[in-house]
């Protein structure tokens, strides 16, 4: 799907967190290059966390302050990502206390995609239909 320029670089960022997102389910196949074993795994997934996850979800959060008020759904859209972007920190903060580590990574990895599937599928394009051409060149701006 072609996004929007201003737009681009977040989903960019989405491939990286959907191979992570897929490589803690259990069901995962052995990824080249990404620890196969829970603790490595918890260790690897904060890391990426920490290096870069993060970060993008400020950056999320930033843009939906600037589009919230552009329609409804995408305001409804904003507290429900911003309460997600909590939940998922809290996941992958909590992962070196697990108990059961193997079904916390399972559940974080499921609970990632499903939550980038919303982004990419519902609130992307929302925002590029519900915003001007000037609003999407703040974005772009602001993301840089």
């Amino acid at each position: 799907m072609k996004r929007h320029e201003s737009l681009a670089p977040l989903s960019r960022d989405h491939h990286a967190s959907l191979i992570l997102a897929q490589s803690l389910k259990k069901t995962a196949p052995p990824y080249k290059g990404i620890p196969q074993e829970p603790l490595a795994k918890a260790a690897w997934a904060q890391s990426s966390f920490h290096s870069s996850i993060q970060e993008h979800f400020e950056k999320e959060e930033t843009l939906l302050e600037k589009v919230k008020t552009r329609h409804p759904e995408i305001q409804k859209l904003a507290g429900e990502i911003t309460e997600e972007h909590r939940l998922l920190k809290e996941a992958f903060l909590s992962l070196n206390t697990s108990t059961d580590l193997i079904s916390a990574l399972d559940k974080l990895g499921w609970e990632l995609e499903k939550h980038i599937r919303k982004e990419e599928r519902v609130l992307f394009p929302m925002i590029e239909q519900h915003c001007s051409a000037e609003d999407l060149d703040e974005i772009r701006k602001l993301l840089q």
